[in-house]
């Protein structure tokens, strides 16, 4: 069969050799990621603002513009650790080997499932969470990947990982919401704090600047957790079609990376080995430096298999250094274990990145997303988790304990659902304020059913459209 090759050269990305349909679907993915984080961002990013415009410390037309450009300066000022937590999930290095085809169909298969479940539940007023979304999707196109490549299948112990992180999250949101407004009760008990807004009411200014300042938070740190998901998926789609040009950062100087290695020797040379199995691993890191150094010159000139050679290296190295520091029949000096520490560091910023452009590309699509449907969330979230209006203190303490959680999963490179941790601290707060029985379980089961259907729902239609696009892409 005869396959025609079309030379593009796109800005940011450089000379593009891609077929005719594939270069169409690589274009669909670009944008249907850029949906993604548009849906993500007048989706989840509603939680954001609930509070602020529900008690009307801010009118809608000013809170949506100022929450969604802090939602840009998160991601943009964010790093990308949870965009790679996100990468980590599938096989990346075994999907660089296959045909772009392949790449084409995982990609798509994750994009469009996660979408059409977020609009579903969008359209509802359902408070339901992208992260699952995602992540359930990228466990269903690696399953189905694996089943026609029998290749390596989900990074189950990532899983686990952000999976962990996203149960317990909402658990601690509750918990620190609830003991936050406990203390907001029986500590400080300002009446003005407890007033459920009505008609025109306006909060007292430090009341409101306290509204403010929360929902900024949350804004900035959703961008900074929720927005670097739509960079891992940038990437995702950028390393499936383009490998070779995305396997590392070519940015980086040989000269830093030369450098890198050299004190990486010297360092290793003042070890002290306490048994051969101990010997044997320095051994096998010295070696693996001695082959990377010969492959950085021509690293972004080589033939693909050779740059995923290096790229590989690259991380068995990091993941070699780390393991030697731990083992405890390895003795290191003081100096020497700093320098081995920020060498591990550098060795995963070759391989985990994300280019400005990329970022700015997400940035701009969370920002304009939060200005537009945000209505349906910000009334479930307001007036239907509890039996009574959202007041003042409720608000606030919902917001600060999301803004907290989600700051230090981003610290930690964990993903998590700002969704569920909001609307978790507000049902803590509502428990503090009345009990259980100030809840409104209807609206609890809706958003409980959510969170469970989401995982498998978004598995199955991942696995089901990769399925479906295996049989037309070619």
């Amino acid at each position: 069969m005869h396959v025609t090759f079309l030379m593009v050269t796109l800005p940011f990305i450089g000379e593009v050799s891609l077929t005719g349909t594939i270069l169409i679907v690589f274009f669909l993915c670009l944008l249907c990621v850029v949906g993604f984080e548009f849906v993500n961002g007048f989706h989840d990013t509603a939680n954001a603002v609930a509070t602020v415009i529900y008690t009307k410390a801010l009118p809608p037309m000013v809170a949506v513009p100022w929450s969604g450009f802090f939602n840009f300066l998160g991601v943009f000022l964010g790093g990308v650790a949870v965009a790679m937590g996100i990468l980590k999930l599938v096989p990346l290095n075994e999907l660089m080997t296959l045909p772009v085809q392949v790449g084409a169909c995982l990609v798509l298969s994750v994009l469009i499932s996660s979408i059409i479940w977020n609009l579903g539940t969008w359209y509802f007023g359902i408070p339901c969470s992208s992260s699952h979304t995602l992540i359930g999707a990228m466990i269903g196109a690696t399953i189905a990947f694996t089943m026609y490549y029998g290749r390596a299948g989900p990074n189950w112990d990532k899983a686990k990982e952000i999976g962990l992180s996203l149960i317990m999250s909402p658990i601690f949101g509750f918990g620190a919401a609830a003991l936050l407004m406990w203390f907001l009760r029986h500590v400080v008990k300002a009446d003005s704090l407890f007033h459920i807004p009505q008609g025109e009411d306006r909060p007292p200014i430090l009341i409101r600047l306290l509204l403010i300042t929360t929902c900024t938070l949350v804004s900035f740190f959703h961008g900074s957790n929720d927005g670097q998901k739509g960079v891992g998926l940038l990437m995702l789609i950028l390393i499936a079609f383009l490998p070779a040009k995305f396997a590392f950062d070519h940015s980086i100087p040989d000269s830093k990376i030369l450098s890198t290695l050299n004190k990486t020797e010297l360092s290793l040379q003042n070890t002290a080995i306490a048994n051969p199995a101990s010997k044997l691993k320095l051994d096998s890191v010295n070696t693996l430096i001695e082959k990377i150094k010969t492959s950085v010159a021509t690293r972004n000139t080589a033939p693909p298999a050779e740059t995923f050679v290096f790229r590989k290296n690259i991380q068995h190295l990091g993941k070699d250094l780390k393991a030697l520091q731990s083992d405890k029949n390895v003795k290191l000096a003081l100096a020497d274990q700093a320098i081995l520490k920020d060498a591990s560091k550098q060795y995963t910023n070759i391989t985990d990145y994300a280019p400005t452009w990329v970022i700015a590309t997400i940035s701009i699509s969370l920002g304009i997303g939060t200005m537009i449907g945000w209505k349906r969330i910000v009334l479930t979230i307001g007036e239907k988790i509890g039996k009574e209006h959202l007041n003042y203190a409720q608000g606030a303490t919902a917001e600060i304990t999301a803004a907290a959680t989600i700051g230090l999963s981003t610290w930690f490179g964990l993903p998590v659902s700002t969704t569920h941790v909001l609307s978790s601290g507000i049902a803590g707060a509502m428990v503090a304020s009345g009990g259980t029985s100030n809840l409104n379980g209807n609206t609890l089961k809706s958003i409980a059913l959510a969170w469970v259907l989401t995982l498998p729902v978004s598995i199955l239609l991942a696995l089901g459209l990769f399925n479906l696009f295996h049989l037309f892409i070619k």
